[in-house]
């Protein structure tokens, strides 16, 4: 049974704590740390993968189960040139549970750490943290009955050196009848339709719970973005959803638009807390090129929610949608942005195939 809290910890458990990186790659009982250096045995001799070529595509993981991949950790150069400033959009991190030949989870892997636009930024939450610079982490069990692979693709059209990463997992028994699957999905319109809601998520058969959306915006329009509504359409919901919420702001736990005046200035106010947070708000929007005042980049906007207190649970369906409406003075009226979002949720198995990922250039921000 997979129970974690502070209360728990002295309850003496059942199983076998085991870790990967490159160095250990099958996670195998004392073979940590054995390799060779210039300062001799055991001494950081293989920390990393050295290069992972352009088009390679690399098995960080592949655990026989039954067990539970509890904390990843993963980091990667930003010493990158001009042509390849967004490898956190051509890196494609991919999972696959109980020898499954579909990824239950695939997306860019900035994306999945809630940094999206290429950017890396600090994030505090309770399942991802992201501390300087570039420390990627993932606690959200992963729970596998027979096989977990997970590996990394280099779409980049150059070589990435030094990639560094750790996979913890227990080996344990579990209920495998009770027990879902952690899913996630990257999904991006360029462009959205005019009073057409973004799926966030859709085609998802089966039993299970919704647990967290990442959303990355950037604005197209001028004035207030925030008025759209998330809905779930839950168990057969069609025209209508069960559950519909009130606004963007709202949702991601703001209010009156994350900002304040001062001074006569809208200041934008990001935030972390554990379930919910808006981490990131460009603010390189002007550069000097050849004397000229030029737009470097339209405004960008990072934001997370956690439904870890309050999953939406699903019996046969689930759809995931988010409207893009703004106000101005003269009222309501229907946007148009560029919308990328990660819908995380928990599923019985087997999960609908996803839709081919978005073409590496087409995943670059604006």
């Amino acid at each position: 049974m997979i129970e974690y809290s502070l209360g728990k910890l002295p309850l003496l458990r059942t199983g076998k704590s085991r870790s990967i990186n490159w160095e250990n790659r099958t996670g195998e009982k004392g073979r940590g740390g054995i390799a060779c250096s210039e300062l001799g045995p055991s001494r950081k001799g293989s920390p990393c993968i050295p290069l992972i070529g352009a088009g390679e595509c690399v098995t960080l993981a592949e655990i026989d189960g039954p067990g539970i991949i509890q904390h990843i950790w993963i980091t990667v150069t930003d010493q990158t040139s001009v042509r390849n400033r967004f490898i956190l959009r051509d890196l494609v991190l991919r999972m696959y549970w109980d020898e499954e030949e579909s990824p239950s989870v695939e997306s860019p892997l900035g994306d999945f750490f809630c940094c999206g636009f290429g950017e890396s930024y600090q994030v505090n939450s309770m399942p991802i943290v992201v501390n300087p610079t570039r420390g990627f982490n993932c606690y959200f069990p992963m729970p596998f009955a027979k096989k977990a692979r997970i590996t990394l693709e280099n779409q980049c059209d150059e070589d990435i050196p030094a990639f560094f990463y750790q996979i913890d997992y227990c080996l344990e028994e579990f209920q495998v009848d009770n027990m879902g699957y952690f899913h996630a999905q990257w999904r991006r319109q360029r462009i959205t339709e005019k009073a057409r809601d973004y799926v966030i998520l859709d085609n998802v058969i089966g039993k299970g719970q919704y647990v967290g959306t990442y959303l990355a915006l950037t604005t197209l329009e001028r004035y207030w973005y925030g008025e759209g509504e998330i809905k779930f359409y839950l168990d057969g919901d069609e025209e209508y959803p069960t559950i519909c919420g009130t606004g963007t702001e709202d949702y991601f736990g703001g209010a009156w638009s994350f900002a304040s005046q001062e001074e006569g200035r809208t200041v934008e106010n990001t935030f972390c807390t554990p379930f919910l947070g808006y981490p990131y708000y460009s603010n390189r929007d002007k550069v000097i090129h050849n004397n000229y005042h030029m737009d470097d980049i339209m405004p960008q906007r990072s934001f997370y929610r956690w439904h870890i207190m309050d999953p939406i649970l699903f019996e046969k369906d689930l759809r995931v949608t988010i409207q893009q409406i703004g106000v101005c003075h003269g009222g309501l009226f229907e946007r148009q942005d560029d919308v990328a979002t990660v819908a995380y949720w928990y599923q019985s198995e087997p999960h609908h195939e996803f839709e081919k990922l978005m073409e590496r250039k087409e995943r670059w921000p604006r």
